[in-house]
């Protein structure tokens, strides 16, 4: 499968997951080339008040950059970025990123709609967003909005999930590019 078609470039991929949706990156960036065509940003439903231990848990696992967001952070190729937890993620253009501490969407903060909606508008075609597994529908309005915009959209298979209702919310609803397999999503990327 070719997935970087024509004069389409994939300049992003956005990721998110909630419960059991940590086990699948885990595996993910075991797995990912040293030399990443494209960033990666992860939008992991997390505690509010969560320690900083997820960026050293991800370093030990790869030798690829990841960097936890603060606001106006820079986005570079070949990087892993987290986004923080209490905290929206949104985009000013293709460089920037800010966080926003405004109200729950979901019941989340990070909202993975509000961060999938902001780089659809900014990215469109060159941008691929993953949802993985979880308990609630967040992610599948800003999976709908990517696919609006021209981006494709990439559901983790809800038999694979350790909690499906996410990506059987949006495998239901939305019209998708590829419903992934965890043991494929590195392979993948890692094509782009």
């Amino acid at each position: 499968m070719i997935l970087n078609k024509g004069n389409i470039k994939t300049e992003l991929i956005v990721i998110g997951g909630s419960a059991g949706s940590l086990q699948v990156i885990l595996e993910m960036i075991r797995k990912l080339d040293e030399d990443l065509a494209v960033p990666i940003l992860l939008v992991l439903h997390r505690k509010a008040h969560s320690t900083n231990i997820l960026q050293a848990l991800l370093q030990q696992l790869t030798p690829v950059e990841v960097i936890e967001i603060d606001d106006k952070t820079e986005i570079e190729p070949n990087k892993i970025y987290i986004t923080p937890a209490d905290y929206h993620l949104l985009f000013e253009d293709r460089k920037i990123m800010s966080l926003d501490s405004s109200e729950k969407m979901n019941y989340s903060r990070p909202s993975i709609d509000v961060t999938f909606k902001s780089a659809a508008e900014i990215y469109g075609e060159n941008l691929i967003g993953v949802l993985l597994s979880g308990a609630n529908a967040d992610g599948v309005e800003g999976l709908s909005y990517i696919k609006k915009n021209g981006g494709k959209v990439w559901i983790q298979d809800p038999k694979t999930a350790e909690v499906e209702y996410m990506p059987r919310q949006a495998v239901e609803q939305i019209k998708y590019d590829m419903i992934i397999r965890p043991d494929d999503l590195p392979i993948y990327i890692n094509q782009l």
